[in-house]
């Protein structure tokens, strides 16, 4: 398949959280020069008694959750260092959730992979980085938050943009990432499917769909943060297909320039979190990322993750914000595929859905 503009914007950020601050090195994998980082340790280890040395843990994630985690990791170190004696920092890795997930698969120590795809985590239990059965070491089958996607367009809305229809529309620029390598670009073709397959449209018409969708996209980005800055920063396009929580996020940014659209309908976006089992015992950090991974569903945890427009899990929670996330008709992936692995072959992979209808697109 021909590969399309392999150009990273904005894909690099690490932060270093101690005591709430810190700096450290990129650990991003589409920097040019980029070498996995190797973290000796002996297997079996056990995590530093209470009072112990210094605890370093990395988290490697998808592209539009720097904010979030930053905010996440402000919250946990003290509360952990607090209840445990040891001091700890936090290191973040974001970019595409697929290249995120190679990075992790090539030697890129991540003690706690927080990725967007169900595939992208279970790509590393293929590896043997995971335990089987991964989903069920923490509530919800690992899920402390869901998310959708929706629409970005620019004040007052000129194109007139309401629903996956306009899309398709002659004129109509759309910016949205590359389905191959981004989560977001995943989620973003599977949501333009199942407005026309979920509406009484059949499967061929979802790919004379998504073709017409595609060939009104002048370019594709690597990852969810690079085509929010294609579209917002650099002006390109008229409608940005992104994460609900990314498109608060460039909303606001924006001071008044861009505004939020909500379609009938959406896909569920299911962003797993998962420990890297391997890394951590060799590292003998599991205690510790255990702690910061359940941290995420205690009450403080889900307050920032609602504060970010990431839709909790906890009910309580999610009823204190429900004023934050619109009524939507949001649908499963499993109502237009079996699973994440049957959604893989049929769009993702070589010679998918995707591949032929993006090589013919002109």
């Amino acid at each position: 398949m021909k590969r399309v503009n392999r150009r990273v914007w904005g894909v690099s950020l690490i932060v270093i959280a101690a005591f709430g601050c810190g700096s450290g090195a990129d650990l991003t994998p589409d920097r040019p020069g980029y070498q996995p980082k190797v973290v000796e340790g002996d297997a079996g280890k056990s995590a530093p008694p209470s009072g112990g040395g210094p605890i370093q843990l990395t988290n490697v994630s998808y592209d539009p959750t720097r904010e979030l985690w930053k905010d996440l990791n402000q919250a946990f170190i003290p509360k952990f260092e607090k209840d445990t004696g040891n001091a700890l920092t936090i290191e973040q890795s974001h970019g595409g959730s697929a290249s995120q997930a190679r990075a992790i698969i090539d030697g890129l120590q991540a003690d706690v992979a927080t990725l967007s795809i169900w595939t992208d985590t279970d790509a590393l239990r293929k590896q043997g980085l995971l335990r089987e059965k991964w989903e069920d070491a923490l509530p919800n089958r690992s899920l402390p938050y869901t998310s959708t996607v929706v629409f970005v367009v620019r004040t007052p809305n000129p194109k007139g943009i309401k629903d996956w229809s306009d899309l398709v529309k002659d004129g109509v620029k759309v910016i949205t990432p590359n389905p191959q390598t981004s989560g977001n670009g995943r989620l973003s073709l599977l949501a333009a499917w199942g407005s026309v397959v979920l509406n009484g449209g059949t499967e061929e018409q979802a790919v004379e769909f998504i073709t017409k969708m595609y060939k009104n996209a002048p370019n594709l980005d690597t990852g969810a943060r690079g085509a929010t800055i294609t579209f917002a920063q650099k002006g390109l396009g008229d409608v940005h297909i992104t994460m609900e929580s990314e498109a608060h996020f460039e909303v606001s940014e924006s001071k008044g320039k861009l505004q939020l659209v909500y379609p009938s309908l959406s896909i569920i976006h299911e962003p797993h979190v998962a420990i890297v089992d391997k890394v951590v015992d060799q590292k003998g950090t599991r205690a510790a990322a255990e702690a910061y991974l359940k941290f995420l569903y205690t009450p403080e945890g889900q307050e920032i993750i609602a504060k970010h427009f990431y839709r909790p899990t906890d009910p309580a929670v999610l009823a204190k914000v429900a004023d934050k996330f619109p009524e939507i008709k949001l649908f499963p992936l499993s109502d237009i595929v079996p699973n994440w692995d049957a959604a893989q072959a049929k769009f993702f992979a070589d010679g998918g859905v995707f591949d032929s209808i993006y090589t013919s697109r002109k």
